[in-house]
């Protein structure tokens, strides 16, 4: 069950160069899916909409807001294919830069589950002085926010089993960049990130068609530790070595996408195919903790979306677009309702996210679902492009109460 570690390095603090206003990483500023600000409810392509920009390219990965800059990823298709990484300014979405990877290597085939999501999956991550991209068998780069490039690393060419591509996206812990590269290696990757000399890799087996992104969980007066669900188990490892710390069975098997929940000494991780479900575990330990530290177990579950934490409740719409909340304390369902109005297929892959009172959902081509935390789903407003009938996979951004969307076509700026 243990990752076997291969190198260790000592590493030193640093801290993030962030403000109120920056959208740093995958669902927020510490992954916590929740913004104070207040955001339209209600826009149209005639109302409450700021500006448009074309995309070159497509993508699932959501936007990242250093400042003045959002920061998106895109895959362009052709010949001489490319991912890209693009920044505008976000009060006017002029382009302020792009920087172009080549695709001189051999991708996963265009079929199956990789044409739901695309090539371009993992959302950067920003320091407040650089952005880290990560682009699954492309390799992790490190940009200067002016888009000059610092440093580029590959973590292999793999494929899983089911060759379904690449999703999960960079943390930063201290001053590592750490990566779930268990697509193209098996393998956690922590990098330098001034440098981008590998610190430590963590490689497993097991790690085999786990999606989701890591999370670094800090107790006070604790030690902090980085913790990811891989399927049938949760692992807690030393963030500073890559070392095994604990670990718990799950009742999620299969394959697991959606990241690791924390609330302060507690994660919540939900996911798993075929045998999905949910599961609550106390942090801290050592070895195996399923008998003292799993506080529950439930059957219901998120396949793509990260559920949303809010008052002791979970909120989510899955990707057959049925809504949920449970109950953070059991797990216990305290609704289950299908979602009037939505297409066939996968209806949803982004996660909810929390702006001032309301809970903002984007469909993949439906519209975005805003609704308040409660007993019942209760949707009151259903926003839509109608020009745009791509895919919208990117959870949103928010930034100076705007709210920032992406779809394979089109960058977006809502606001008043």
């Amino acid at each position: 069950m243990k990752p076997h570690l291969l190198t260790v390095v000592p590493v030193l603090f640093c801290s993030l160069v962030t403000s109120a206003g920056d959208w740093p990483e995958f669902l927020g500023p510490g992954g916590t899916a929740r913004s104070d600000e207040t955001v339209p409810v209600t826009w149209s392509d005639t109302e409450n909409l700021l500006w448009m920009v074309d995309l070159p390219g497509s993508g699932s990965s959501s936007p990242v807001i250093i400042g003045d800059r959002i920061i998106v990823t895109c895959y362009v298709d052709g010949d001489a294919a490319t991912r890209q990484v693009l920044c505008f300014d976000k009060q006017s979405g002029e382009q302020l830069w792009s920087v172009d990877f080549p695709v001189d290597y051999r991708e996963d085939p265009y079929q199956g589950f990789i044409t739901e999501h695309g090539y371009a999956s993992n959302t950067p991550v920003t320091d407040g002085e650089n952005v880290f991209v990560f682009f699954g068998k492309g390799g992790v780069h490190s940009l200067t926010l002016d888009g000059k490039r610092n440093w580029s690393v590959d973590v292999g060419k793999g494929s899983s089993n089911r060759q379904w591509g690449s999703a999960a996206s960079p943390v930063l812990y201290k001053d590592l960049v750490v990566v779930n590269a268990a697509e193209e290696a098996r393998a956690l990757f922590a990098f330098d990130k001034a440098t981008g000399k590998e610190v430590w890799r963590t490689d497993a087996d097991l790690l085999e068609l786990t999606y989701g992104t890591p999370r670094i969980v800090s107790s006070e007066g604790g030690e902090d530790e980085l913790v990811i669900s891989v399927p049938e188990e949760v692992w807690s490892l030393n963030p500073e070595n890559g070392k095994l710390r604990w670990y718990a069975a799950s009742p999620m098997a299969g394959n697991v996408c959606p990241s690791v929940i924390v609330d302060g000494d507690t994660v919540y991780s939900f996911g798993g195919f075929r045998a999905s479900g949910s599961v609550a575990i106390r942090t801290g330990g050592k070895s195996d903790v399923t008998d003292t530290n799993v506080l529950w177990t439930n059957r219901s579950s998120s396949y793509v979306a990260t559920p949303l934490l809010h008052e002791g409740r979970f909120y989510w719409i899955d990707d057959r677009g049925i809504a949920y909340c449970t109950s953070a304390q059991d797990g216990e369902l305290i609704y289950r309702e299908r979602v009037e109005g939505l297409g066939g297929g996968r209806p949803v892959y982004a996660s909810p996210v929390l702006i001032g009172g309301n809970i903002y959902v984007v469909t993949r081509r439906d519209g975005t679902i805003v609704y308040p935390p409660g007993d019942e789903f209760e949707p009151i407003a259903r926003n839509r492009f109608a020009g745009d009938d791509t895919d919208f996979n990117a959870s949103p951004a928010v930034s100076n109460g705007k709210l920032y969307l992406r779809s394979d076509e089109a960058l977006y700026c809502v606001g008043e």
